[in-house]
Parts: C-alpha cells; structure tokens; sequence
C-alpha cells in the first residue's frame, strides 16, 4: 500500500481542536482524529496522550472512521477498492506487513473553557470495534479488557484528569475479528473489510454536566384500543449525583407539552430513577392522542420530552427524547406464525434487509436518501441483522413512518454459542453482551418505528444467554415483542419465534412464491429472495472489469468476487444464468445478458410481494416478507433492491409496482386477479380492466368492471381468468384500476408463456429449489421496434427539480413497446441524476396508450436535465427536459 506525495500532504493536515462548551448538559461529538498504526507510533499510551506530541504523518480523519475508512478518506489505497477485485490488494499490502493486526491509536484535541462552577467532565465512548485503551492527558482512564464490543456505551469521569484549555484524548484501538469478539461480521454478503471495522464506528462524546448528571430518558406510552382515544404516558430518567456531597435535586422538563417537577434527594454517588406517572401528573393522561401509524395507514407524528436538573437554582444537566404513542403487539396464527398489530389493527410486514456501507462510514445524506427510496417503494419495515444503526437510523425511520426490526446477526461470535462445534462464551463475553443488549435496548425503546427485537437469527440463542437477553430487556423497561431468532426456534423466555427461514437465496420462478410449502406465501418468512440482482449497465461497467463482465454473460460458472465472499454457494450465479438463457434465450452481449436481467428481476421480485400481499388475509396467511436484501454495503451482483450507486433498475421498480397502496395484481397459482389494499381507508366505486394480449397486440380476452368496494386492510378477488385458446407462446396480461372518475390509480403488465416452469420440489435445499422445465420467453426476442414518442418538462420545487415525462405508442405503431427504461441525465453528457424518485417506471405501453411519469430529484449545476428513453424494443432516445419557472 502505497500513498503519493497529495496524499502524504493532506495527512499532514491539522484540525482546530474540538470547542467543549462550557455550558452543563452539553453533549460535543468528537468530529475528527489523528490516526496510526501502533507498528509505527511505537509509545505508550502516557506519552502519546500528551500535549505536544509530534504525529507528524498521522492520518487525519472523521469522527466515526473506522481504520479503512480513514484510509479511504486520506485517499490512501492505491486503488479503487470498490471496483473488480482490488480489494483483495489491500488484504496483502506491501512490505510493512499486515496494517490490520496491530492496534491503531486515535488521538484528538478538545478545548474546554475556563469555568468556575465545578463542572464535571464525562467521556462517552458510544461503540468500538473491538476494544480500546483509553487515554486522558497522560492518565489510563480505561483498559481494553473494559472497553470491548462494538454496542455498549461506556460512560468516563475525567474531571480530576483534564483542564481549561487545550486536552488530549488517546484510544488504542485493537484488532477485530468477529469470529473471536462481539463485533461485526459480514457472513456472505460481501468480502470481509481488511481492517474488520476496527475503529470508534458511532463516535466518542464529550459531556459536560454538573453534580447532578441525568441519563436514558424515556418515555413508554399505552393506547386505548380500539378507539386510540385516549393515552397514558410514563416518563423516567435516571439521576445520578457525581459530587463527594448529597444534592436536592429539581429534577422538571415538559412531555407533550405537559410541565413536569419532582424534586429528589441523591446522596453522594447515589444513582436513582426519576418516574412520572398520571398517579403523580394527572395531565400524563392524554385525551385525543396524536397516534403514530406505519406508511400508509396513516400519519407518523412524534412528541417531545424534555428534562433538566437543577442544583441550587443552577441548570446541572439537561435530556430529551422524541417519541410516538402508538401500540405495537404480536400473537401467533393458528398455523404458529407470528402477526404484528400496530395500534390494534393487523399488518402486513413488507420490508428488506438493512446492510450499512461496508467500512462502517458515516454519511448522513446518503442515508436519508436511502430512506426516501423505501418510501418510494412503498415498503412499511426495515430488518437490522447485526450491523445495528445509530440514532439518526431510527430518527429517520421514525419520520418516515418505517417499521424496524433490528438483533443480533448469525454466523460469528454472536452465535457461535448456540451453534453445534461454536466456541462456548467466557464470562466476559457475557458481561459485553449484557451491556450490548442494554445500551441497544435504551436507544431503541423510545422509537415508535421499532416494534421487536431479534435475539438470535440463523439460531436462536441457548438458554444462559437467552435467559440474560429477556433479564436485559425487561431491567431496561422494553415493551415490544421479542423474538427468538429468525428460523422456527424458540426460547423459555420468549416462546416460539413465528417465523420461517426456510430460503429460497438464490434464482427461482415467479410462480414459486405462490406454493404452500418453504418459502411460499405463508407466515412470516425473515429473510428470503430469487438471489441475484443485476445492476443497471453502466453500473455493471464501473463495478467489473472488462474481463469479469466478459465472464458476466459468457461463463454462467465464472466466480464473480461481486457475487458474494470466497467461500459462498452465492459466488457463482450459474442457476440465475441458466434460467435466463432458458426463459429468455442465451445472452448474446453483456447489453443483452443486463436487459435480460432486468425484466428477471422485476418479474420476479414483483412475484414475491404480490404473492404474499394476495395471502395477507388468507385462512393460513402471510403475516410478513422480508426481501433479502434491501441494499448493499458494496457493489453487489446479489440481494439488493437497489444497488450501491442508487440506480434504481428492474428488481426496484418490480418492488415498488408491487407494494403499491391500492394495487391490481395477477396470481400465477389460481389465475385470480386480485385487488389489495393496504390503507386503512375503504375504496369505492373503483373500476378494473383486464385484457390479455398476444405477442402481436391482439387482445384474445377482455373484461371491464366498474362499481367496485375494496375494504382497507384487506384483499378481493375480482376475476379469474378462464382458459384463453390459440395464445402466442409468449403472451401478455395488462391490468388497469381506476377511480370512479377515470383517475389512474394501478396499471400492471405481465409477460407470460403458455409453457410452465415446473419445479422438482423433493430436490430443495436450503437455497434453491431446481426445476425440470422452463417457461419460454424466447419469442419476445422477435418483437419488432416499437415507436415511442417522448415530452418532457422540468419545473423546480425548492431544492428538487421535478421532471415530467409523457411517454406514448403511436396508434400506428406496430407493437407494443415492452419495458420502457426512463432516465435523467445532468445535461446530455452529464451524470444520471441519482438518488432520485419516480412514480413508476419500466412501464410497457401498447399502441394507442400513453402514461405520464414524473421523478424528483436534487437540483445541481446548470445545465438542464435530459431525459433518456430505453427499451426492450425501443432506439435508445435523448430528449431535453429544460426547466419552467420555479413553483412553491
């Protein structure tokens, strides 16, 4: 590993020291360090702690960064360690030796003012990866043996080590490796960072508070059902008296607007909880609650807390919180599967696996624009594995009315006591998933977006630990489901866990997720998906090099090192490219293997929603699907909804015509077509027109209905299609829904073939379940080009530009013009305009149709935004799209 002489420069780069107000109940992050190999800064902790110490070529970098992280940031590595298998460079570096078995020091300056009023100064280390020495001006505060884990937070008094004027912090930061500490690991979802993540991945704290210190605020709210009208409300937070003397402490603040006071005696070092109830503050019982809902049934309004203590008439601390009422409960089915009720009325769990970027980096942007897109595509739920989030994930989701499920992740140190031939946990493994388990649980407990917590994932854990994870969580005051692991495993403590984890991972046909057994529409599956998702082609191109996209769409066994980790069944993606050559026909360029991919994927994902929506209230119903996986941490051939670069393609838009509020859907198993909704509201007077079309256009079936009631939370059966004679090999079904005035409301296309694809059940695994024939699809090849005429208009809305798209097919075209792809460009050679938000798109129009889409995203430069239009059987076309006058 080498760096040039810019960068060399740039780690010369000095940072301001970090200004610690002087005011009590402050809160400063540290926002950047000095990092070194410990090889290289060869002193101890004494010395490099102290004022004046040379870190001449030191690092840099940002306040979270973990070591590779800072690396990139100081553009260190010699390549793009995101693109082909550079990545496996850095794990060989040159001479120096391996950079990631040693500990790495983080040494940072703060300023603390000059302030008489006996301040305390207090050191909250909010997670490391793996452990950490800790160091205050030349004073050992802490010992890695104390600081390990990469969830609990830690909490110093440094106040008889530190002083007006300038301070310096030191942390010794040691190797990680999940399979030996309760770090972070990443099983096969990518390659393993070089550096295990090591590093203070959520930051370190400065607080200043006086002799009374407050903590955990929180507030637990319980719902009338099912009127919701009224609530009462239980507010606690924890005092602690950090002087050598007792305090009288005024310990008040205001909840949903309601005053608080209660004054407190604490004896010296004496810690107490702090409670306020309707019985002490009659005005904690709310009439008329402003009630938080999941996205779409609903608003997601929050409320605020705040506290303060107060110690002879001076402000010692203050603490607040934001916070949903809102009731979240869960019971089994009759068939044993867990169901999730949110302010007393059944949900269906629609949501995708959360994977954070892999070197841990903390990028506020980006993560608020990932919440966008879930909401674009109409998802209601996030699941954590592991990799768990810090506020600002859950403040989001909060916003944005998205349901988590966080826990802990399988296939490491996590579980490798619950695993046959897993190394058994010491007693300070235990203590660290004690305090992991209690700091995760104060985070989480006042968010309205969590509704439970996992404890285990691939296995639920054994007994001991169990038995300290359900002890933690009832200390820590936590009233939400929690759930065994996410297999069919349970524990004495919490029961059964009501779920299946029973795959499929990789490539199956639509028709699979309509079954009665595995992965089936059913119960509740935790992780599941048909496997590969292909990127965008321009995407594929800057992820792989010219001889890995070669191998893409020529060699079906090819290891591709963006498929997954060295030792996966998921490095090859041999069933995915043996059912595309099958179904759609061979691949005869990279262009052809990525459109192929594309109406795959969508296809396929969009099955998977729509089958579990149709059962939602089925006599054995599905009660939840979580799409394996949302994101990536990285640029990922598999599991994703959308990729890395934000690109939304196929699987995203499947997923997103599939979770539509009001929807219109297609069943492969019975042929029904079937209308779901997913609000709460009732429907009315909605119209359907169903037809089914040859390859040619021609419609060989066609049925119209008008005057149509749909019941909010549920589903109807509209139609079945009956037996349809002379269909094309390939065939289609076109949906539209309407409202009673005409309004577009779901519009839903499918390409089918009269030739099943049929599986060989009994030969299932854990990942898959092969099949004995294919349908055929091969005759779309032979569509003819379609005309596709395009206007598009761009009006500016505050910080976005939002882009309207008309697409139409000519009544004199001669075919249908099949998955038409709408892009924006910043200006005719620019950059796509990424991350942005559709409507809808890979729409497929006959001729004689049009449909207006529309796509918001972030104004930026000058020059106007082009629209470029692609299809499986359309010419590539450019159009501007110049901006009008701005709107408010």
């Amino acid at each position: 590993m080498t760096m040039s002489a810019a960068s060399l420069a740039n780690a010369q780069t000095t940072y301001a020291p970090t200004q610690v107000a002087a005011v009590a109940g402050t809160v400063t992050a540290i926002d950047h360090w000095q990092m070194q190999d410990s090889a290289k800064a060869q002193q101890g902790g004494a010395e490099i702690s102290a004022t004046g110490y040379a870190t001449k070529g030191w690092y840099p970098v940002s306040g979270r960064a973990t070591v590779m992280a800072g690396l990139l940031e100081n553009h260190a590595l010699k390549n793009d360690v995101f693109y082909s298998d550079n990545l496996r460079a850095v794990q060989v570096p040159e001479a120096s030796g391996n950079l990631f078995v040693t500990p790495w020091w983080y040494r940072t300056e703060f300023t603390l003012a000059k302030d008489a009023g006996g301040k305390r100064t207090l050191l909250r280390a909010n997670g490391l990866i793996a452990s950490a020495d800790v160091w205050v001006n030349g004073h050992q505060v802490a010992d890695h043996a104390d600081v390990a884990g990469a969830y609990p937070v830690y909490e110093f008094d440094v106040t008889r080590w530190v002083h007006a004027g300038a301070n310096i912090l030191a942390m010794q930061i040691y190797p990680a490796d999940p399979r030996q500490s309760l770090s972070i690991g990443w099983v096969d979802w990518n390659p393993t960072p070089p550096d295990n993540d090591m590093g203070p991945w959520r930051g370190v704290d400065i607080v200043q508070t006086g002799p009374i210190a407050l903590s955990f605020p929180h507030v637990a709210s319980t719902l009338s059902l099912p009127d919701l009208s009224h609530a009462t409300l239980t507010v606690k937070v924890t005092a602690k008296n950090l002087d050598t003397v007792a305090h009288d402490a005024i310990i008040a603040g205001t909840v949903a607007d309601v005053p608080l006071q209660q004054t407190v005696h604490l004896a010296p070092g004496q810690t107490q909880v702090v409670s306020f109830s309707p019985a002490t503050t009659p005005g904690l019982a709310l009439d008329h609650p402003k009630v938080w809902w999941p996205l779409g049934m609903g608003d997601h309004p929050l409320y605020a807390l705040e506290m303060t203590a107060a110690v002879d008439g001076a402000t010692s601390d203050r603490a607040k919180a934001t916070f949903g009422i809102r009731s979240v409960t869960s019971s089994l089915t009759k068939q044993g599967y867990r169901q999730f009720f949110i302010n007393g009325k059944p949900v269906l769990i629609r949501g995708g696996g959360w994977a954070p970027d892999m070197f841990l980096r903390d990028d506020p942007a980006r993560m608020e624009a990932e919440f966008s897109y879930v909401v674009n595509l109409g998802l209601n739920t996030i699941r954590s594995e592991g990799k768990l989030e810090n506020q600002r994930f859950y403040d989001l989701a909060d916003r944005n009315g998205i349901m988590v499920l966080p826990g802990w992740e399988c296939c490491d140190k996590w579980e490798s006591a619950a695993k046959t031939g897993g190394s058994p946990w010491t007693a300070a493994d235990m203590k660290v998933a004690e305090n992991s388990m209690a700091s995760e649980a104060r985070l989480l407990r006042n968010h309205p977006s969590v509704i439970g917590f996992y404890i285990g994932s691939d296995n639920a854990p054994p007994p001991p630990i169990a038995k300290m994870y359900s002890d933690t969580l009832r200390a820590e005051d936590w009233s939400l489901p929690v759930i065994s692991a996410a297999v069919d495993q349970g524990t004495a403590e919490a029961g059964p866990s009501g779920m299946k984890m029973a795959g499929p991972y990789d490539w199956i046909p639509p028709s699979y997720w309509y079954a009665d057994k595995l992965g089936g529409a059913f119960g509740f599956d935790s992780e599941v998906s048909a496997g590969a998702d292909i990127p965008r082609l321009e995407d594929v191109q800057r992820m792989l090099s010219p001889r890995d996209q070669e191998a893409l769409w020529k060699y079906p066994d090819a290891r591709q090192y963006h498929a997954s980790a060295d030792w996966s069944e998921f490095a090859v993606l041999t069933p995915f490219d043996h059912a595309l050559a099958q179904r759609y026909g061979a691949p005869t360029s990279l262009a052809d293997y990525v459109a192929k991919a594309q109406l795959d994927n969508y296809d396929n994902v969009r099955a998977q929603f729509e089958a579990f929506n149709a059962r939602m209230d089925a006599a054995k119903p599905a009660t939840g699907v979580i799409y394996w996986m949302l994101n990536n941490a990285w640029p990922s051939l598999h599991w994703h909804l959308y990729d890395y670069f934000m690109n939304p393609a196929g699987a995203y838009f499947g997923a997103k015509k599939a979770n539509e509020l009001v929807h219109i859907q297609y069943s492969y198993d019975s042929r029904d077509i079937v209308l779901v909704n997913h609000a709460l509201n009732d429907a009315h007077g909605l119209q359907a027109n169903i037809r089914v079309r040859n390859l040619d256009g021609s419609v060989r079936y066609e049925k119209h209905l008008q005057g149509i009631d749909l019941a909010g939370n549920r589903t109807k059966a509209l139609a079945t299609l009956p037996s349809i004679a002379n269909l094309s090999s390939a065939y289609f079904i076109e949906l539209d829904l309407t409202s009673a005035d005409g309004k577009p409301v779901s519009r839903n296309v499918y390409w089918l073939s009269t030739r099943q694809d049929v599986l060989d059940w009994p030969k299932s695994n854990w990942y898959l379940t092969p099949l004995t024939q294919y349908a055929d699809l091969t005759a779309l090849k032979s569509l003819p080009a379609a005309t596709s005429e395009v206007h598009a208009s761009t009006t500016r809305d505050g910080d976005d530009n939002v882009t309207t798209v008309t697409l139409s097919v000519p009544a004199t075209s001669n075919t249908v013009a099949l998955f038409q792809h709408v892009s924006i460009r910043r200006g005719a050679q620019g950059d796509l305009a990424l991350p942005i938000r559709w409507n809808d798109n890979d729409i497929t129009l006959w001729p004689g149709e049009s449909m207006v889409l529309t796509a918001r995203y972030a104004a930026q430069g000058t020059a106007d935004p082009v629209v470029e239009v692609s299809g499986w059987n359309v010419m590539t076309q450019s159009i501007p799209a110049a901006a009008q006058e701005t709107h408010h």
